[in-house]
């Protein structure tokens, strides 16, 4: 497992596993020196005294769903523990799991998938700081063409549908609605296309109904005139974790306080990004979404603190429709939570 320090001779061994390991799972992820960067600043404390480490790079992508990270940084709420964030935008929650695995960044977002993945191939040993996201109704929905012969789930059979990428919490979340409604999921030809380029397969007919999140749920109703199958948090995947921030184990256990300094901050900014208001102007600002977009897209729910039972049911997904082989704690994978 690559879960020890490495010194600055080891690490173009480090980086060549790391490609090697990181390509067995990256189908799994679903919509990117040391191992500890910066300097060491002893002035710097939080209400647990000094922190270990007062300079930490989160690796992340330009997604809704770390709206409350950025409103974090803004706002100071990190600066308020002792802590110097720096934000290292990826092309993907899975390139941002590759810094986290391959050093360049103490913390990194993904959707929950990518992590149990690696934790269970043995790529990295993983512990969860912070809960993100979980599905909101009509956030995560399955769309198709007006005039499309797919009108309702029980349709689906045998029917070409677009997922972000297969074995991922997409293709499993459509299966696990297919499987509610009795439809066999097995008989459908999953085609893997990016969000982006989802409404576009759907308006030439290469697929019959495709898998969108947001902003791209609302853009593709704008400009391409899709409309809603399904919403596929529901059900069984009602209210379902998407994703969080993980750590690599020994960063956790070596960097408690840190560790808590982060939480807090980012507790402290999930509360504030209930407010919608709060967090429109920032998907401008660092999404790139356009105002008016940002006043209609569906947000998720936002959520900080981590719960092992909410937390399992993704795994437990995982092993039911073989994105994994077997079952993984998910209690086992949380670091410490924080200190008041």
């Amino acid at each position: 497992m690559l879960r020890h320090g490495i010194t600055r001779t080891a690490r173009p061994r480090r980086r060549t596993r790391v490609a090697t390991v990181i390509s067995t799972f990256a189908v799994l992820a679903s919509v990117s020196g040391c191992g500890l960067l910066g300097g060491e600043d002893p002035e710097s404390e939080s209400s647990d005294g000094p922190l270990e480490k007062s300079n930490i790079t989160v690796a992340t992508l330009p997604a809704i769903d770390v709206a409350p990270l950025h409103l974090a940084v803004k706002n100071g709420y990190f600066k308020e523990e002792g802590l110097e964030v720096k934000i290292d935008q990826a092309a993907s929650g899975q390139a941002a799991l590759s810094k986290l695995i391959g050093g360049d960044a103490e913390i990194a977002f993904s959707s929950y998938v990518p992590f149990f993945a690696a934790q269970s191939q043995g790529v990295a040993d993983i512990k969860f700081v912070a809960d993100a996201v979980s599905t909101a109704p009509n956030s995560v929905v399955l769309v198709t063409m007006p005039d499309s012969s797919v009108k309702k789930v029980s349709d689906l059979a045998g029917k070409k549908i677009g997922v972000s990428a297969l074995n991922t919490i997409s293709d499993a979340l459509v299966k696990s609605v297919m499987k509610t409604n009795d439809v066999d999921y097995e008989s459908v030809n999953w085609v893997p296309i990016s969000f982006p380029d989802i409404s576009g397969a759907l308006s030439r007919g290469d697929i019959d109904a495709g898998l969108l999140i947001e902003p791209f749920l609302t853009n593709s109703a704008q400009e391409a005139g899709t409309v809603p199958l399904t919403d596929v948090a529901t059900g069984p995947t009602k209210d379902f974790p998407l994703a969080g921030y993980g750590s690599l184990a020994q960063f956790a256990e070596q960097n408690p306080k840190t560790v808590a300094a982060f939480q807090r901050a980012m507790r402290k900014a999930t509360e504030e990004s209930q407010d919608r208001s709060k967090i429109e102007p920032l998907l401008v600002d660092y999404a790139h979404i356009e105002a008016g977009t940002a006043k209609l897209v569906t947000l998720p729910q936002f959520h900080a603190t981590l719960d092992p039972v909410r937390l399992q049911r993704v795994p437990d997904l995982m092993v039911e429709f073989g994105i994994i082989p077997k079952k993984i704690e998910a209690s086992e994978m949380i670091a410490e939570s924080a200190t008041t």
